[in-house]
């Protein structure tokens, strides 16, 4: 398969097309409970509704382990088939990765685009990527995704194309089509560590300014709040995986500069390839010499969320930084948890509670702030020209002019 026949499969065949109608699969298994799961599909629903997609229906099976055929058993298979008949449903989503010989599979059984979580997140990256780097990073994911699945997609994948000089002598396709694939990763990674060395002389040319990071699970309003902070506007929605590439500003609270990066957000399930591929993004996280960790405190499991953070934190060597929690979206945690005959001294008995237990699990390292409603946001400032100040005093003592 020639090289921009692959380009075409990993760019069109599986792209979500807007308003496509999608069903979401999922499993309870040894290692995943009902409740687990049922927060997974909400999640799924939410990045098939970033890609575009609809979802219509969910269908659940229990299962010891995934069939190693089908994924789902293969009457739960002819009862997603039995649904889809006569009703327009383009895609088909699995919560976990699919081997390329499953995809071939229930694509035979279903007669239905079936796409996985991995390959879902990935084309909303491809759609999200503006910079070189981004794209560079996305495409690698994609080439390292489908490497290990041709032998099965090559069961249902017509030949696109073809000719002279595309195949070596005694070559079958596939074997082929894993060369191009092998030849494109090798490239496409020399163009990164390009890429990576260039940045690396930028990170240099900063100076001795103190860096500050900030972390944490998709959408939970970090790029609001670098709007805020910086004054400019980086692109801010609704969406998962609103912002891609490290955005970085120079910020000055009172006289004291220090610079702020935006990365990209976390999420469960990220497939690892992404997280190859963007480890040279999160250099940002890497170097920092403080690290902001924002949080949805109105989801129903920031917790969870906070802790894949702090997981992924750790793989970095990172996780010792100086950190300040930032409990972001009060507006909707208490429209979400007071309902309007709440007395008012029991409300705010409440929010106390809630403070007092995060100051404890932080160290006094918490703020409570609403992006949106502009609320505490002088108290955070406060609190991170603080923190960068304590840094400059003890690394740059002679730089008095950046302390007051």
């Amino acid at each position: 398969m020639a090289e921009g026949i692959f380009i075409t499969m990993i760019d069109k065949k599986n792209s979500i097309q807007k308003e496509e109608k999608a069903l979401l699969v999922g499993l309870v298994h040894k290692d995943q409970t009902e409740p687990e799961l049922q927060e997974y599909l909400d999640e799924l629903a939410f990045l098939a509704e970033t890609a575009g997609a609809v979802t219509v229906k969910r269908f659940t099976q229990k299962l010891p382990h995934p069939d190693s055929k089908t994924f789902v058993g293969k009457g739960k298979l002819e009862e997603i088939r039995q649904y889809i008949q006569g009703k327009d449903i383009r895609v088909v989503i699995f919560d976990d990765e699919l081997t390329g010989s499953q995809i071939n599979n229930i694509e035979k059984v279903l007669e239905t685009k079936t796409i996985d979580r991995s390959d879902l997140i990935l084309d909303i990256f491809a759609r999200r990527a503006k910079t070189a780097q981004a794209k560079a990073q996305v495409e690698l994911a994609q080439y390292q995704y489908i490497l290990p699945r041709l032998r099965g997609m090559w069961k249902h994948l017509e030949r696109l194309g073809g000719g002279i000089g595309t195949r070596g002598p005694g070559e079958s396709e596939i074997e082929t089509d894993r060369r191009i694939v092998r030849d494109k990763i090798t490239l496409l990674r020399k163009r990164l560590a390009e890429i990576d060395k260039q940045a690396f002389t930028q990170r240099k040319d900063r100076g001795e300014f103190i860096r500050v990071a900030m972390v944490g699970y998709t959408n939970v309003g970090k790029s609001t709040i670098m709007n805020l902070l910086s004054k400019r506007h980086v692109f801010a929605e609704n969406k998962l995986f609103a912002t891609l590439d490290t955005t970085t500003s120079k910020i000055v609270f009172e006289t004291t500069p220090f610079l702020l990066s935006d990365t990209v957000g976390f999420i469960r399930k990220l497939p690892h390839h992404l997280v190859e591929s963007f480890k040279s993004t999160l250099d940002e996280v890497r170097e920092a010499d403080i690290l902001l960790h924002v949080v949805d405190v109105s989801h129903p499991n920031y917790e969870d969320q906070m802790g894949v953070v702090n997981k992924t934190l750790q793989e970095l060597n990172v996780f010792d930084k100086p950190t300040l929690t930032i409990f972001n979206k009060m507006d909707l945690y208490e429209e979400k948890t007071f309902d309007e005959w709440l007395e008012a001294d029991t409300k705010k008995e409440l929010l106390e509670d809630l403070q007092e237990r995060w100051q404890r699990e932080t160290n006094n390292h918490a703020v409570f702030i609403s992006a949106i409603e502009k609320r505490n946001i002088d108290i955070l400032r406060k609190t991170i020209l603080e923190k960068v100040r304590e840094i400059y005093r003890i690394r740059y003592p002679y730089k008095t002019e950046f302390l007051y």
